[in-house]
């Protein structure tokens, strides 16, 4: 495995892991009565400010060109739909179904590059997404979630299109060697500015309670947001999107660990043999290469010879 691979797969975890932190802060902002729109709104914007900061002590050029800004927004909207649509469906339907059809993402995700791009994935890379849906599937499905409904199920689906539609232009557009923190802070900008107006049109701006919900937004803004989304954009850019989505399905991982360790959630066997389903997905996804190429050789061995 070459390095930049190796680099990939490891901005590819830390974006899972970071991402699955989200429920850590969120759930006790919404226990302080924040509304999901409030909590977007304020995630995006100190985002926005920390990563401009960032380039700010660092001397990056915040430099675009005007081409740029109309594909710019474009990913700010699939991103914006990704986040928004999802806790649209944690409203209509339970949490556990929402995760598991989020979780479709790195299906879309790899038929968008056949379609658009004729990049086809291979058969190791399509029993890791099935192994990842499936163990995503045991860590959240309940039995009593089982009945689904239809408005739910398409505003589910909606957000894993918007997330995936997010990777493929990441990995397919000019702006895939725009420096990663410049990208974020442009797509968390555009982000922020739309939900700035939502809030503004519906009128329901929240200020913060208290400054323990200061803080729990600063770490919301920062772990699961700034640098999740920029080790997601070096990791589409080292191994592209479709690993990177299977990579994705440690995300429920991390949230299940957190909500065993810190809410004192149960976890049963169910849920252990969803991590086990999910790490062998990652398994395949790291060892793609050298799965292929050890199958194609005993193929090779194994193939009656002709005279």
């Amino acid at each position: 495995m070459n390095n930049s691979k190796l680099k990939g797969f490891f901005y590819g975890l830390a974006t899972s892991v970071t991402f699955g932190l989200i429920p850590l802060f969120t759930i006790p902002l919404m226990g302080k009565g924040l509304t999901s729109d409030s909590i977007l709104f304020y995630r995006f914007i100190v985002a926005t400010l920390a990563l401009g900061l960032m380039m700010v002590m660092k001397k990056e050029s915040f430099r675009i060109h005007w081409k740029d800004v109309p594909l710019l927004i474009v990913m700010a909207l699939f991103y914006t739909a990704s986040s928004m649509f999802l806790l649209y469906g944690y409203e209509v339907m339970g949490a556990g179904v929402a995760t598991t059809l989020h979780f479709t993402y790195p299906i879309f995700t790899t038929l968008l590059m056949l379609v658009l791009f004729r990049e086809q994935a291979s058969w190791v890379t399509w029993l890791a997404i099935l192994l990842a849906v499936g163990g995503v599937a045991r860590l959240s499905l309940q039995g009593t979630e089982l009945m689904l409904d239809p408005w739910g199920v398409f505003i589910v689906l909606l957000s894993a299109v918007g997330y995936a539609s997010y990777i493929v232009s990441v990995n397919k557009s000019r702006l895939k060697n725009m420096h990663s923190r410049k990208l974020a802070f442009y797509v968390f900008l555009f982000t922020a500015l739309t939900f700035t107006v939502k809030n503004s049109v519906q009128g329901s701006f929240q200020p913060l309670p208290d400054f323990s919900s200061v803080g729990l937004i600063l770490l919301l803004a920062i772990a699961p947001t700034v640098i999740s989304n920029i080790t997601l954009l070096l990791a589409v850019r080292h191994i592209g999107g479709t690993l990177t989505s299977i990579l994705g399905a440690l995300e429920p991982v991390t949230a299940v660990m957190i909500g065993a360790c810190v809410f004192n959630e149960s976890f049963t066997a169910t849920e252990a043999m969803g991590i086990a389903l999910i790490l062998m997905a990652v398994i395949l996804v790291i060892l793609t290469s050298s799965i292929k190429e050890s199958v194609e050789t005993i193929l090779k061995r194994i193939r009656p010879r002709h005279a």
